[in-house]
């Protein structure tokens, strides 16, 4: 692995128009927040740190236009989500850049989440035209004698979202683009540290035909921002992406309304003896280190059969040690940075806890400034952190099982259950494991790292509330209405 190179001397970066946009217009708030590079701390420009009363204004002016969708109907919706699909793929350059500089992708991961945004969008234009119902079975019981009637699905109103820095446009576009396409009106909070992708993602969105008024962008603090938006009485659905200490103080503040919330998971692949060995090993460490493992679907915990457990281990460790550790703007990096020094000293205060607790470093564990080398960790205590809570950060951790129900187990021993991979060349066994797995989602001979943007996304336990995903977010934000007409007798 490399060593980090030094920064060349920071460009000029795309600023939004104003540091927000409510009430149908672009505005600078009372008070201004710093965007910086977390690669090296250099300014890349302020937005507004949104105050509690100009997140009224933002809520009340999104509220007031109305959500019937009589002013702004099915097919506008569809044409305006279409177009800026196209819009999001021809300004892919600005895009790259201002989610790499502010963000924590490197150049080629953040080129590979435009062209997923777009699709986002391109998915949410077409439920535009599956809003539709059914009708009623009233002929079905005495009391509905002289009856017909069916029920619509019609738009909740105001949908509060507010998303994580980890995947700043295609996350904003899983939240905001099924929201249109419902005909809701949406208000954003974007993560702290990157503000400005969203706000780039806002004016393509305006500039594609999305009415202004419906569409608000507030960042801030989620202690001050955040907060009064999920505890607005006219947001009627709150769709959070982020931790599960966060998530319960959302659920808290939010009171009685509508929430989707995924909050993350420790996902686990198994690896059972008669798997494709190497196969299995690269897809595990391009699944446990993408975006430096601060990826909700990240591999964390690797449960490989003792009979090829220490084949299986060196192929990792190889593996792992040909990935370059560099500048996010180099092309060949492979890792950059975590979102802040701080996020990277808490990883190496896990991987130090493992250690002390036993635990062997295969390889990495090494920090520089927000940097942490990609680890794998051995021999690691059921109890350490990294076992039991979702790390955020690039460590795996392989333990050896001698058997498939021992490995089940284990896998499900944890509070978390998003998504899970096994590897098998054994269908019925896979097919069995995926059925006694407690996770949203179970890739077969791939790893947890995995999803396209059509699937319901979610899982039970301490992962979340409802499920995202395009069609499956639509459905949630919206209600069925029933009309009943009673005939003349």
């Amino acid at each position: 692995m490399t060593t980090v190179e030094s920064p060349p001397t920071a460009q000029p970066i795309w600023r939004p128009p104003a540091g927000a946009l409510w009430s149908g217009r672009w505005v600078d708030g009372a008070s201004a927040m710093p965007v910086r590079d977390p690669e090296d701390g250099s300014l890349l420009g302020h937005v507004t740190d949104t105050s509690p009363v100009e997140v009224d204004q933002a809520v009340a002016g999104v509220a007031a236009a109305g959500t019937s969708g009589e002013e702004w109907p099915a097919w506008r919706r569809r044409e305006a989500l279409d177009a800026a699909a196209r819009l999001v793929l021809r300004r892919r350059e600005v895009l790259t850049e201002v989610m790499s500089r502010e963000g924590c992708k490197t150049v080629r991961e953040a080129t590979a989440e435009v062209s997923r945004a777009a699709e986002t969008l391109r998915l949410s234009a077409q439920q535009t035209g599956r809003l539709t119902g059914e009708t009623l079975p009233f002929s079905d019981t005495s009391r509905g004698a002289g009856r017909l009637g069916w029920y619509t699905r019609e738009p909740v109103g105001v949908v509060a979202a507010i998303t994580p820095f980890n995947d700043p446009l295609n996350l904003v576009a899983h939240k905001v683009g099924p929201a249109l396409a419902a005909g809701n009106g949406v208000v954003l909070k974007p993560a702290e540290a990157t503000p400005l992708t969203a706000l780039a993602f806002a004016e393509i969105l305006l500039d594609a035909g999305v009415p202004a008024e419906r569409l608000a962008v507030v960042p801030g603090t989620g202690a001050g921002t955040g907060r009064a938006l999920v505890g607005h009485p006219l947001v009627d659905l709150v769709s959070f992406t982020g931790g599960f200490r966060t998530g319960n103080e959302v659920a808290r503040a939010a009171g009685a309304k509508k929430t989707l919330m995924e909050l993350g998971g420790n996902n686990a692949v198994l690896v059972l003896d008669d798997a494709a060995r190497e196969a299995a090993a690269h897809a595990v460490v391009a699944g446990a280190f993408g975006v430096a493992g601060q990826n909700c679907l990240s591999v964390q915990r690797v449960f490989v059969s003792s009979r090829i457990a220490d084949r299986f281990i060196r192929d990792v460790v190889t593996a792992t040690e040909a990935l370059r550790v560099g500048r996010k703007a180099d092309s060949r990096t492979d890792i950059g940075p975590l979102i802040s020094e701080r996020e990277a000293g808490r990883v190496q205060e896990w991987v130090r806890e493992a250690r002390e607790g036993g635990a062997e470093v295969r390889t990495g564990g090494q920090r520089e400034g927000a940097f942490h080398w990609p680890t794998v960790l051995t021999g690691v205590p059921a109890d350490a952190k990294v076992m039991t809570e979702e790390i955020f950060g690039p460590v795996l951790v392989i333990e050896p099982f001698e058997t498939v129900d021992e490995a089940i187990t284990r896998a499900n021993g944890t509070r978390y259950g998003l998504q899970a991979g096994i590897f098998t060349a054994a269908l019925e066994t896979a097919l069995d494991v995926a059925e006694r797995l407690r996770v949203g989602a179970v890739m077969i001979n791939d790893s947890s790292d995995f999803r396209i943007d059509a699937m319901p996304f979610g899982g039970p336990k301490r992962s979340g509330v409802g499920r995202e995903g395009v069609r499956y977010a639509v459905e949630a934000m919206t209600e069925p209405k029933v009309v009943a007409v009673r005939r003349s007798a």
